[in-house]
Formats: C-alpha cells, structure tokens, sequence
C-alpha cells in the first residue's frame, strides 16, 4: 500500500510542478489558437458588431 500512495504523490508532484511552469514560465504564445478571430458581418467588413 506503501508504494501506491508513493507513485501517487509522484503523480500529483509532478502534475502541480507542470501545471505551475505552463502558467508561470512559459509564453502564451505557444498556447494561443491559429484561428483568426475575425467577427465580420459580411464582405466588406461594416464593423458594426
């Protein structure tokens, strides 16, 4: 039992120490979506939204 709860904090450590550089360390950039966001209303672009 002792080795389950070990691998498991190992798992949680390892969770908390990604989630912590993704947020912190590394750019934003690299997580952004490649789709424009574009909100036209037709063809030419009125910008009326």
């Amino acid at each position: 039992m002792e080795i389950v709860q070990t691998v498991l904090m190992y798992i949680t450590l390892a969770i908390a120490v990604s989630y912590i550089v993704k947020k912190f360390f590394l750019p934003k950039r690299l997580f952004a979506s490649k789709k424009p966001k574009t909100k036209a209303c037709g063809q030419d672009d009125c910008g009326c939204h």
